[in-house]
């Protein structure tokens, strides 16, 4: 499932470059992605996934970074999202490789285009847009 999600991620968004490319993913508890948040972001709290790529850009084939999930962060969020696990699990690992592969979601146009990108990687997994409830709900509050 980790594998099939990272390979959508990379159908999705094609390096630049043809070539082999890899990254690991990492799976871990609260409290070691509270310490990895708190080293590497300055944030004393777990969070869903991080991503820590190789290089400051992919620039050529090999690995190209890591992917961490907590699990228990990730299975609070499916539970109380009324998700299924493995999507919300697949749905992370999309999000996780589209960091490295140099996507992000600080600016509004940004976040579009990685969410697209996620939309993308995700039907071709069979598991549904994750955004769209967000986006109905915001649909029913503007006027």
């Amino acid at each position: 499932m980790l594998e099939r999600a990272a390979r959508a991620a990379f159908t999705a968004a094609p390096p630049a470059r043809q070539g082999t490319y890899a990254v690991t993913i990492v799976l871990t508890d609260d409290e070691e992605m509270r310490a990895l948040n708190r080293t590497w972001r300055g944030k004393d709290a777990p969070t869903n996934v991080l991503s820590f790529p190789a290089s400051d850009a992919v620039s050529e084939a090999g690995l190209i970074g890591d992917v961490v999930l907590a699990y228990e962060t990730t299975h609070k969020e499916a539970r109380d999202e009324r998700l299924v696990l493995a999507d919300h699990v697949s749905h992370l690992v999309v999000h996780g490789v589209l960091h490295l592969l140099g996507f992000d979601h600080e600016k509004d146009e940004e976040a579009e285009q990685m969410e697209d990108l996620e939309r993308t990687a995700l039907a071709s997994l069979g598991i549904a847009d994750p955004y769209a409830e967000r986006e109905a709900r915001a649909a029913e509050v503007s006027p």
